[in-house]
């Protein structure tokens, strides 16, 4: 894979391959949502290439980060140290929505939720009641409002909005890379900035995330 489209996208010189490619959201949008978590302790969900743990851990107290496939646990613990942030980060290997496997002590102030698009593509349907991530982001959220009320989910640009009626209050983002709608970032509790629908727009041009609306 070309180094300069990896460090474009994610931001660094990184272990990665086509999937955790694919799994990781720009940098520069998962450097603006970090932000929100400044100085808490943050459970992660999904660590995937480690990427967003990197800009959560540079800005929060501390990171707990939890995923169940061994290459990504690898992967992301040397692209963690690569970056000087290991004594930030604690890894979990299993399933977030084991219930066990969350040691008592914590501390946990929010979460951030990023759960795996396993399957791609136009003819997809992509859905978030009965969610067909992995794991289903709808129990998923359901499991991390039993530990915090604040979290961020991130979740395709293709889900039915329907499908969210009945959630706590949040802030609705769009996230876009020049004209085209990349994600949907959902905020709860304390890391709301309003609640309502709010756009966030990156350009190649810049380089960086501009407000949209």
């Amino acid at each position: 894979m070309d180094p300069e489209r990896i460090r474009h996208k994610l931001g660094g010189d990184f272990i990665v391959d086509d999937n955790l490619y694919l799994m990781g959201i720009d940098c520069h949008f998962a450097e603006k949502v970090a932000v929100r978590f400044r100085g808490k302790t943050v459970l992660e969900t999904c660590t995937g290439g480690g990427f967003s743990t990197i800009a959560l851990a540079r800005e929060a107290k501390h990171v707990v980060t939890i995923d169940i496939d061994p290459y990504h646990h690898q992967a992301a613990t040397g692209n963690i140290e690569a970056a000087g942030l290991t004594d930030k980060v604690t890894f979990i290997r299993g399933s977030a929505l084991d219930e066990t496997i969350l040691p008592p002590g914590l501390g946990i102030d929010a979460a951030f939720l990023d759960p795996d698009w396993a399957v791609t593509g136009k003819d997809h349907v992509y859905r978030f009641k009965d969610s067909n991530t992995r794991p289903p982001a709808d129990r998923l959220l359901e499991r991390v409002l039993e530990i915090t009320p604040n979290i961020v989910l991130i979740l395709p640009p293709y889900i039915d909005r329907a499908e969210l009626t009945g959630l706590p209050p949040h802030e609705f983002q769009k996230l876009y890379i020049n004209d085209n709608l990349e994600l949907y970032c959902l905020y709860f509790g304390d890391l709301m900035a309003v609640e309502g629908e709010t756009e966030e727009c990156l350009s190649d041009e810049t380089n960086g995330p501009e407000l949209k609306g």
